[in-house]
């Protein structure tokens, strides 16, 4: 028998990790933002869709969204005092807990909360989420479907037959009840039934300004920067103060001595 063309044995020795490069890039990047804006926002998605995030972005073209690992993104924040690309973001990267992201924006703080306010989408709920509503579905014509989904309908657990070529629901059928958490054939029902039961929203958790400070955005609480434990090279700022002082003490003392 001829062995297929589409068959290719491929060799996994010669295959590039390009992990570390990739890391790498995004530190970069996060860190040529940092610079560049005026203002870093820490939020979180809720019924996160990718088409939805391209939309905002689109949106949002004088800015720039960052998803990531956050221990990458931590890294680039700088997850310490000592460690923190500027003044307070070590403040930040210690927020960077579950799915969230970064927003980079030279707009002011009332502009972007204003707008995110607002921001709301509709959007088809998934496996594992609470219903919101209850919906029944009445004995009788499903005249909404064509005649070749009825297979479909009844994998989705409805109690369906074809008569005369219109689907038809031989008993009253529940797909959920408010509350419950929704199944796959549920969520695949309801989208079915023109149901958006959930919304596409962002929650804004924490705010950077290039002044250093930080605000907690659920709770209004600022953080002030500490530009007192920075380390520089050969030091912290405090050694190099010490330092200097015992400098200018031996160069007194020299003076003295020649004299």
């Amino acid at each position: 028998m001829p062995k297929s063309k589409r068959f290719k044995k491929v060799s996994l020795t010669q295959t590039k990790k390009k992990g570390l490069e990739t890391k790498q890039k995004l530190i970069e990047e996060i860190r040529s933002c940092v610079d560049n804006y005026a203002r870093l926002f820490i939020f979180s998605v809720e019924n996160m869709r990718n088409s939805k995030i391209k939309d905002v972005r689109n949106m949002w073209k004088h800015s720039r969204f960052f998803f990531g690992k956050n221990k990458v993104m931590a890294v680039a924040l700088g997850k310490s005092s000592e460690a923190e690309y500027r003044d307070g973001l070590h403040d930040m990267s210690k927020r960077l807990l579950g799915n969230v992201g970064l927003l980079f924006t030279n707009d002011t703080e009332d502009e972007v909360l204003r707008w995110f306010e607002k921001y709301a989408e509709p959007e088809f709920a998934r496996s594992g989420n609470k219903a919101t509503i209850s919906v029944t579905l009445d004995e009788g014509p499903l005249n909404q479907f064509p005649h070749n989904m009825e297979p479909q309908l009844r994998k989705l657990g409805l109690p369906t037959l074809l008569k005369k070529g219109v689907i038809t629901l031989l008993a009253e059928h529940k797909v959920c009840k408010e509350g419950d958490t929704l199944t796959p054939e549920q969520t695949r029902m309801l989208k079915l039934l023109g149901h958006a039961t959930v919304e596409f929203k962002f929650e804004l958790k924490a705010m950077w300004t290039n002044n250093g400070v930080v605000k907690d955005l659920v709770s209004g609480k600022e953080i002030q920067p500490n530009r007192t434990t920075k380390v520089a090279a050969g030091g912290s700022e405090g050694e190099e103060e010490h330092n200097e002082e015992e400098e200018e003490e031996e160069d007194d003392d020299d003076d003295e001595d020649s004299d």
